[in-house]
């Protein structure tokens, strides 16, 4: 079977990976032998009429609701090391990451597998490996059910996830998207260095007043000798959940004061910096300035932005909404809603999370119950030797992991005799071993894992 990037939806946009190759070879060094091992796998491109009307043809053919399909990219925050190492086996997905090694400088399938986790934690390093590891996913979908691409007729990207979701639609060309999220990843480990800053999950009562809370905590930091202080929602997840970003002295009087503002739960999250805020300002310029340089083309299925949950509609919106995002809060929980809006009594369509982690499933779990039923997800880390038939989805994977971007990795179960726990706060169940309860009660971000059954 042909790779995804040469599949009849895929072409007609700049997301042909046949001159993405090309391109990024010329640059780079090297690009013409690499090229021609490419040769077969991009032969089914070679087709006669103009496969750029096929595909927008299929995608104006209307289909029932429950017979289409969406697809979720994830972001920063669901790598782990290990990823990918379940997809080697799919055509196509070796060669995206010797691609991939081309544009980046260095050898990302290996820091991937192998670690160190410290190198791979970095802004700079995680972002490019999440948007790599997702398309991966999707080559492992088309092997797997090709009829799921060949049906989708809308994508979301949560923050760097949403480039993945550009090229998939083919808005964006593989390698040029690559590079774009090289230059971003490097900017935002950058901004994030020069100010002491980072991010607080929260959880609030129906009465929070986040807004009333950040204000009070850029006064306190006003107090404290600090200039135009930052606090402030970056990330809306799901009903009374928000990520909040800011200078530290600012997340820490929230933390502090959290039964004031009627949080019920608070955790800062493991990463460097304050994320969609105007704090990564200097990320903005560089780039705005690739994606000047990147042909970018209407996406050929319906793509959701981060900043207003709303779709994409040319590559001038693409552009000017993609730099927005560095500094605008990722409207998630807009966006699930703009998604899976219809009326009532019309069905669901059936979701792929494709990429690390089940993040945004639970996600959409909490944002909209009836289309979480129709969703699965796309595992990147299973055993060369586990199971094929199922799937894709371990059942053991913790599903409390509301925000997305800090939450441990899924994890198999060694046996069906392992006790089995629950989330205090979400009540939703994890089978696994005492020592697994135990490192995911360090980094839950919601409740105390309890013992429920064996």
């Amino acid at each position: 079977m042909g790779s995804w990037a040469t599949a009849p939806w895929r072409l007609g946009g700049c997301g042909d990976l046949r001159r993405a190759w090309r391109r990024a070879g010329s640059s780079l060094g090297g690009g013409g032998e690499r090229a021609a091992r490419l040769s077969d796998l991009l032969r089914s491109s070679e087709r006669d009429g103009a496969p750029g009307e096929e595909a927008a043809a299929a995608r104006r053919d209307r289909r029932p609701p429950r017979e289409g399909t969406v697809l979720l990219f994830p972001g920063q925050g669901s790598h782990f090391v290990g990823m990918g190492r379940g997809l080697l086996r799919y055509p196509g997905v070796r060669d995206m990451y010797r691609l991939a090694e081309k544009v980046l400088g260095y050898d990302l399938l290996s820091l991937c597998l192998e670690g160190p986790r410290a190198e791979l934690d970095r802004t700079q390093h995680c972002q490019p490996a999440v948007f790599v590891a997702s398309l991966a996913a999707v080559e492992k979908l088309n092997h797997r059910q090709p009829d799921v691409l060949e049906s989708c007729v809308a994508a979301a990207g949560y923050s760097v996830g949403e480039f993945a979701a550009l090229v998939f639609a083919g808005a964006m060309d593989f390698a040029e998207a690559l590079y774009a999220v090289k230059v971003r990843a490097e900017a935002m480990q950058k901004a994030s260095e020069a100010v002491p800053s980072g991010m607080l999950s929260v959880i609030g009562r129906p009465e929070a007043n986040y807004k009333f809370a950040c204000l009070e905590a850029r006064r306190h930091c006003e107090l404290l000798g600090i200039e135009n202080p930052v606090c402030e929602v970056s990330n809306y997840l799901f009903p009374d959940s928000r990520v909040i970003a800011g200078h530290l002295q600012a997340l820490k009087f929230l933390q502090e004061n959290a039964r004031k503002y009627y949080f019920t739960r608070t955790k800062m999250l493991p990463v460097s910096g304050a994320f969609h805020t105007r704090l990564m300002e200097p990320a903005v310029e560089p780039l705005a300035e690739v994606l000047k340089c990147i042909e970018i083309q209407k996406p050929l299925i319906c793509v959701y932005s981060n900043v207003d949950s709303k779709k994409y509609m040319h590559s001038k919106h693409i552009q000017k909404l993609l730099v927005k995002q560095i500094v605008s809060p990722v409207l998630w929980e807009q966006t699930m809603h703009s998604v899976y809006e219809r009326k009532q009594g019309t069905e669901f369509p059936y979701t792929y999370e494709v990429g690390p982690g089940k993040q945004l499933g639970a996600v959409l779990k909490k944002c909209n119950l009836k289309a979480w039923r129709q969703y699965s997800h796309v595992d990147v880390s299973e055993d060369e030797e586990g199971n094929l038939d199922a799937g894709v989805t371990s059942h053991c994977t913790p599903d409390c992991v509301l925000p997305a971007l800090a939450f441990p990795r899924s994890r198999r179960c060694i046996a069906d005799t392992q006790k089995v726990y629950s989330c205090s706060i979400c009540t939703l169940s994890l089978r696994g071993a005492s020592w697994f309860r135990n490192k995911v009660r360090e980094q839950c971000l919601l409740g105390d894992w309890v013992q429920t059954s064996k």
